[in-house]
C-alpha cells in the first residue's frame, strides 16, 4: 500500500474537520501520567526518495523469489501474478464497505464474494463454497469440525501425507472436544496406504465421522482419489480433500469428481505473491445437503421488488449474529481481499490459462526430477505420479547443501527431517518444488550445484 504524506495545512484542515484544535486533544481519555513525555528515540525524517533507497538496501540483504532461483514449496508457491490482479484491486467498487451485513451499501464486497464462491466451486467440482476461511489449515480444522457436527462419530482419520502443519493445526482444533484423531501412514509410492486405509475403515467405519486426503499430497505425489472414495463412503463418513496448491486443479479432477463431500485448501497460489507467511486465503467447498453445517459466510443472488439483481448474505453462522448458541463456528470474517485477487486471476486466466500454467508446473519438474536424478548421490524417494513436487534422497545433509546453494544465489528445497523423525531415511530428503516461474537454466544451475555440493 502507497502511503502519502500530510503536510501541515492538511493536518489543520483534518483537526478542524472533527472538532479539535491539535492532534494531543484526539488522546485526552488517556490518562496525563501515561502520555509519552518527549519524543520517541527515532533517526530524523528521511525523503521519499532516500527512504526508498534505504529500504530498497535491506529489502536486497534477504533472499527471495525474485533475486534467487527458487525451488521451495511446501503450501507457498511462487507463481506469476500478472499485474492487472493487483491494480484491479484498486478500483472502488469491489471495496465499497469493510463489512457486507447492509447489502444496499456493500454490492461491490457481495458481488466479488459471489462470483468468488462460484469459481471455487467450479474449480473443485463440489456445489456450493462459502465466502474464504483464514487459510488452508485452519480449513481443513474447520471441515473436521463439520463432519462431526453432520454425522455425529467421535473419530476422524487424516492421511499421513497431508501437510504436517495442517495435522497439527487439526490436533489443536479437536483437543478438547472428544475427537479421536487417527492418521494413516504413506506407503513406499508415497502416497497414502490404501490397505491401511481399507483396514481402519473396515474394522472403525462406523466410529469415523470423516476421512481427509490431500491431493497433490506433502509430497509432491498425486493421491488415487477415485480407489479411496468408496472406502470411505461405503463406512458412512465423509470422504474431504485437502488442496494445497490449486493450480493442480488446471490438470486434475476436482475432488467432486470423485465424490468427495468436502474439498478444503489454500488458495493464495491464485494471485497473491510469497509475503513472509502471509496473508493466506482458505476456501472450503461442499455438497449442498452440508451447507447448514458450513462455517463462516455465503453470499447468494437475489432480486429487489423492481427485479433487479442484487446480492445478500445468505449464511452467517458466527455466533455474534443470530445464530448465537446454534453458531456452527467463530469464525467471523472472510478473507476478502485476498478472496478477491483470486476471482480476478482466475476470471484474467480462464480455464485454457490455468491449463497452461499447470501444464507447465508439471512438465517442468518432471523434467527437474529426471535431471536431478542423474546427479551423483541424488535419488527419487518416490514412484507415483507428480504435479510440481518431488522429494529426493540428497547425498549429504539438506541443512548443509542448502546453505550452500544459497551462496550461489539459489533457495533450495525444504528438508524434511523435522516433519518426518519416525521415518527411516529420512535425513537426507528434500522436498523440491518447480513452477512456470522456474526456467531450464535455473534447474541446469541447481544441478551443478547439487554436483559440487555432493563431492
Amino acid at each position: 500500500m502507497r502511503f502519502l504524506p500530510q503536510g501541515d495545512d492538511d493536518l489543520r484542515e483534518m483537526l478542524a474537520a472533527v472538532g479539535v484544535s491539535s492532534p494531543s486533544d484526539l488522546f485526552r481519555a488517556i490518562p496525563e501520567k501515561l502520555r509519552l513525555k518527549g519524543d520517541l528515540n527515532l533517526p530524523p525524517a528521511h525523503s521519499e526518495l532516500d527512504l526508498r533507497r534505504k529500504m530498497g538496501a535491506m529489502a536486497a540483504a534477504n533472499a527471495s523469489a525474485a533475486t534467487h532461483a527458487f525451488f521451495l514449496g511446501a503450501g507457498a508457491y511462487n507463481h506469476y501474478v500478472p499485474a492487472a490482479v493487483w491494480q484491479l484491486l484498486l478500483r472502488s467498487e469491489f471495496y465499497t464497505s469493510y463489512t457486507p451485513y447492509q447489502p444496499e451499501i456493500s454490492q461491490g464486497t457481495l458481488q466479488v464474494t459471489f462470483e468468488y464462491q462460484s469459481l471455487i466451486a467450479a474449480l473443485t467440482e463440489m456445489e456450493i463454497s462459502n465466502a474464504s476461511l483464514y487459510d488452508g489449515a485452519t480449513a481443513l480444522a474447520e471441515g473436521v469440525l463439520m463432519a462431526q457436527r453432520a454425522n455425529k462419530r467421535a473419530r476422524v482419520v487424516l492421511s499421513e501425507a497431508i501437510h504436517p502443519h495442517y495435522l497439527r493445526v487439526v490436533r489443536s482444533y479437536v483437543r478438547n472436544l472428544g475427537l479421536q484423531v487417527v492418521t494413516i501412514p504413506a506407503g513406499a509410492d508415497g502416497r497414502t496406504d490404501l490397505d491401511r486405509l481399507a483396514a481402519t475403515m473396515a474394522s472403525d467405519g462406523a466410529t469415523v465421522a470423516a476421512v481427509a486426503m490431500q491431493n497433490p499430497n506433502f509430497f509432491g505425489c498425486v493421491e488415487d482419489l477415485g480407489a479411496a472414495a468408496p472406502l470411505v463412503k461405503n463406512a458412512g463418513a465423509l470422504f474431504e480433500v485437502v488442496i494445497n496448491e490449486p493450480i493442480s486443479l488446471g490438470l486434475l479432477h476436482g475432488p467432486g469428481h470423485y465424490g468427495a463431500d468436502v474439498a478444503v485448501g489454500e488458495a493464495h497460489a491464485l494471485g497473491t505473491p510469497l509475503q513472509f507467511g502471509g496473508p493466506y486465503l482458505g476456501f472450503m467447498a461442499a455438497k449442498e445437503p452440508l451447507l447448514r453445517q458450513m462455517p463462516g459466510r455465503l453470499v447468494g443472488e437475489a432480486r429487489d421488488a423492481r427485479g433487479r439483481r442484487g446480492y445478500v448474505l445468505t449464511l452467517s453462522t458466527r455466533e455474534q449474529h443470530i445464530r448465537r448458541e446454534k453458531a456452527t463456528s467463530n469464525i467471523c470474517t472472510n478473507q476478502g481481499l485476498i478472496a478477491m485477487a483470486a476471482t480476478i486471476y482466475m476470471s484474467l486466466m480462464g480455464r485454457h490459462g490455468l491449463r497452461e500454467v499447470a501444464t507447465q508446473n508439471r512438465s517442468k519438474a518432471i523434467w527437474a526430477k529426471e535431471r536431478l536424478s542423474r546427479v551423483k548421490g541424488c535419488h527419487p524417494r518416490f514412484t507415483a505420479p507428480i504435479f510440481n513436487e518431488f522429494v529426493l534422497e540428497l547425498p549429504a545433509d539438506p541443512e548443509s547443501i542448502n546453505r550452500e546453494l544459497l551462496a550461489k544465489g539459489i533457495v533450495g528445497g525444504l528438508p524434511l527431517a523435522r516433519y518426518l523423525p519416525s521415518v527411516p531415511g529420512a535425513r537426507n530428503l528434500c522436498l523440491f518444488c518447480v513452477t512456470e516461474m522456474n526456467t531450464r537454466e535455473e534447474i541446469e544451475r541447481l544441478a551443478s550445484a547439487l554436483e559440487e555440493a555432493g563431492r
